[in-house]
């Protein structure tokens, strides 16, 4: 079993984010807004310096107007795509 590069997948999930967010039509603040962060937070989930939680997936999700897995599932294929 190959170890996790976790930089990559904050990399990943962030694009996810972004392109996910632009579809929806909302900004880095109205998302944080809607997920009940801070609205600094998006930004740092989208540039890969940050991961959420579990619970703020879960926000994240709902803000967004899709369920979470939804995310993890865009994350993986993506990863999957680059293997770098």
């Amino acid at each position: 079993m190959s170890a996790v590069d976790h930089r990559a997948v904050a990399l990943t999930f962030g694009e996810v984010l972004r392109i996910a967010r632009a579809a929806a039509l909302l900004s880095q603040e109205e998302i944080a807004e809607r997920a009940g962060l801070d609205r600094t937070t998006p930004s740092l989930y989208e540039r890969g310096l940050r991961q959420p939680t579990i619970a703020t997936l879960i926000a994240l999700g709902r803000a967004l107007g899709c369920d979470p897995s939804v995310l993890v599932q865009m994350t993986v294929a993506r990863l999957r795509e680059d293997p770098s």
